[in-house]
């Protein structure tokens, strides 16, 4: 039986489906998408707009059915199996949160450095180093810790970013327009739809408030809006951004700049901009990590209560969080900081590649959706994808076309060293999985898991405190007399 509580209210809900998308890296990839195809990269906007809602609605779909804290594991486990399930979770979740907390963390400190503190002489790496302590202690005090905070987060970055963009299009700041008129060019940049991976970046990870199904109230409900409310709002506020940026810096120096939305901010109020974007860009990955530390290590628990992980993985701290799961989370961080394999170069390499694992883990997201629609038509929806399959399947290739596209073919060997790495965590994770589940569960590696044990769990979870009463079933046993 799950120790969670459910104290998750929905506009903690929305925050943290808002919280992870919009980092300090996304404000980069803003900054350089505008730079690189300067209007016309709104069609790179909205293309990645519509198909990260496709696969919005195919979470809110599987979350409809199985509110459960393993997420993608446990939408995965009744239509492909263990191994997936495991995979999706290791090659969409865990790995790319600990590349983008190490390169989240690292903005961060260059941000402390650089605009708050120059001339500190304190490596940047120490302020992201507090960071991340700041951020693991407040998850380790409980989900309501976490809620609070990242509606402070969430709603100071959005709030700000929105603000500084209408004073920059309203010439309310300091600064001076460009007096060069830009021109609406489909192939800058080496094309819209050669840029649709660095647009899929400015949306990704909406669906992180699925693994909280089992802290939040009225999940069924209040997961599918948070998702749907929180793209849009980050639609909204990445589009006043990158034209009020267009307004005042000239294209090619947001696209080779490292700092694009730091040039723009910088442009409209001067200092002032440069200190008011260097707290939202420091809100901004506040948010983020904060997000990762509290949904991965919940993905993990839901894992380790199927037998999926490693079982210390399920164990709760007396506040009710998996409080192994948030120190591993953070040491693997403080490891890879250690390394410098976040240094400000590999930053756009890291995340794209972790990119595709995402990629790959919303389409095996789609694909259980459809399996489900056939296998199981009656099943019980409070939520489903309109249009039959057709927006999973739509979703399903455009996300393939992403994966392909992931970066412009610019002659620098970017798209090539983005590969590389996305293989190398591929298969990492694929022998992880396979080892796990042939080797410590002897199971097959593609042996499903009847959905009535699974829908079992569900109700189990829905239950208020006052029912709740553990019956000591194991996962064994519920398989057993389904």
């Amino acid at each position: 039986m799950s120790g969670l509580k459910r104290e998750v209210g929905l506009t903690a809900a929305v925050c943290t489906a808002v919280g992870i998308v919009v980092s300090s890296s996304a404000l980069v990839m803003l900054g350089q998408g505008f730079g690189l195809g300067g209007p016309a990269f709104v069609v790179a906007i909205i293309v990645a707009l519509f198909i990260n809602l496709f696969v919005a609605f195919s979470f809110a779909e599987l979350a409809s059915i199985m509110p459960l804290a393993g997420g993608i594991n446990h939408y995965t486990l009744p239509t492909m199996g263990r191994f997936m399930g495991i995979f999706a979770v290791l090659a969409g979740y865990f790995a790319v949160s600990t590349l983008s907390n190490a390169a989240e963390s690292s903005i961060a400190g260059l941000v402390v450095a650089d605009i708050f503190l120059p001339g500190s002489g304190i490596s940047p790496g120490v302020w992201a180093l507090l960071l991340m302590v700041i951020l693991t202690g407040i998850n380790l005090l409980g989900v309501k810790s976490f809620a609070r905070s990242q509606i402070i987060f969430a709603s100071t970055m959005i709030v700000s970013m929105i603000a500084l963009s209408m004073i920059g299009i309203f010439d309310l700041g300091s600064g001076t327009p460009l007096k060069t008129s830009i021109t609406f060019d489909m192939a800058a940049g080496g094309g819209v739809l050669s840029m649709l991976g660095i647009a899929f970046w400015l949306f990704v990870g909406m669906e992180f408030v699925c693994p909280m199904a089992e802290e939040v109230k009225n999940p069924q409900k209040f997961i599918p809006v948070a998702m749907i409310a929180a793209l849009l709002i980050i639609f909204v506020s990445d589009l006043l951004f990158g034209f009020m940026a267009l307004k005042y810096v000239k294209m090619d120096a947001l696209g080779s700049s490292s700092y694009p939305h730091v040039d723009a901010a910088m442009a409209v109020l001067g200092r002032n901009g440069q200190v008011w974007i260097g707290v939202i860009s420091l809100v901004a990955t506040a948010s983020t990590l904060n997000t990762f530390i509290a949904a991965v290590p919940r993905m993990l628990y839901g894992m380790s209560k199927e037998g999926q992980f490693p079982a210390i993985f399920g164990k709760l701290n007396r506040f009710g969080v998996p409080y192994v799961g948030i120190i591993a989370v953070f040491v693997i961080t403080v490891i890879l900081l250690g390394t410098g394999i976040s240094n400000v170069s590999a930053i756009t390499t890291l995340i794209l590649a972790g990119c595709i694992g995402w990629m790959l883990c919303y389409m095996i997201a789609n694909l259980n959706v459809v399996i489900l629609r056939f296998r199981y038509p009656d099943l019980k929806r409070s939520f489903k994808s309109p249009f039959g399959i057709t927006l999973p399947v739509i979703s399903f290739f455009g996300l393939a076309y992403m994966i392909y596209a992931i970066w412009p073919e610019d002659g620098t060997g970017m798209r090539q060293d983005i590969y590389f790495y996305s293989n190398l965590f591929l298969m990492i994770c694929a022998v992880w999985s396979g080892y796990w589940v042939k080797f410590k569960m002897n199971k097959p590696l593609f042996e499903t898991i009847p959905i009535s044990v699974l829908l079992k769990e569900t109700e189990d979870s829905l239950l208020t405190d006052e029912e709740v009463v553990d019956s000591g079933e194991s996962m064994e046993q519920a398989e057993a007399s389904a």
